[in-house]
C-alpha cells in the first residue's frame, strides 16, 4: 500500500480506537493488511486535542479494498447512512463474516443481512445470488425472494432459494 492504487478511498472516523478496529477488520478478511500509520505531531495534537504521538491515521486494505481510518475524536459517529457490503458466494461465507463481525462487544444484528459491529460500523452480509434473484424477469419469483429476505436477520440462502422457487416461505 505504498502507492495509491484506487481513486476513491473510504475514510472511517473513529474516536480513539482506529488501530483496534483496523486490527480487528484485517483479522477477518483474507488478502488484508495494515499500511502506513501517521501520528499526531505537537502542532496537530494541539489543534485537535488528541495526544501527541498517538495514532492519527492508518491506511489498510480489506480483501484488496483500500481504506483509511482516523482517530478523530468523539464528534462524529457511524450511522446506517453508510454501510460496507460483503458479497458472499455461499452460506459458509455468510456465516463466517456474520459471526466474525458480530464478535467482541455490543454488535447489533439488524434486518435483511445488516449488522452493526462493535465499533458502530454497519455491514451488509449478502449472498451474490440475492441480486440475481431480485433482478429475475419473473417478477413473482423476485417478489417471493424479496419478501423472504425482508423477514430475515442473517440471510439464509436455502430459505431464499425455496421462496424464490415457490416451494416454501422463509422463516428466519
Amino acid at each position: 500500500m505504498s502507492a495509491i492504487k484506487q481513486r476513491i478511498t473510504p475514510f472511517l472516523w473513529f474516536n480513539d480506537n482506529a488501530e483496534e478496529a483496523v486490527d480487528y477488520y484485517v483479522g477477518i478478511f483474507k488478502n488484508s493488511k495494515v499500511g502506513k500509520v501517521t501520528r499526531y505531531t505537537k502542532e496537530s495534537a494541539q489543534a485537535s486535542g488528541r495526544p501527541e504521538r498517538s495514532v492519527m491515521t492508518i491506511a489498510f486494505a480489506l480483501d484488496g479494498q483500500e481504506f483509511t481510518a482516523i482517530n478523530g475524536g468523539p464528534e462524529f459517529k457511524f450511522t446506517e447512512a453508510i454501510s460496507l457490503v460483503v458479497h458472499c458466494k455461499d452460506q459458509k461465507e455468510i456465516d463466517h463474516y456474520w459471526n466474525k463481525l458480530s464478535q467482541g462487544g455490543p454488535a447489533e444484528a439488524q434486518m435483511c443481512g445488516w449488522l452493526k459491529d462493535r465499533f458502530g460500523l454497519s455491514w451488509q452480509i449478502v449472498p451474490t445470488v440475492l441480486g440475481e434473484m431480485m433482478a429475475d424477469p419473473d417478477r413473482a419469483k423476485a417478489k417471493r425472494a424479496s419478501d423472504a429476505m425482508m423477514k430475515m436477520v442473517k440471510i439464509d440462502i436455502a430459505a431464499l432459494r425455496a421462496a424464490f422457487a415457490g416451494t416454501t416461505k422463509a422463516s428466519r
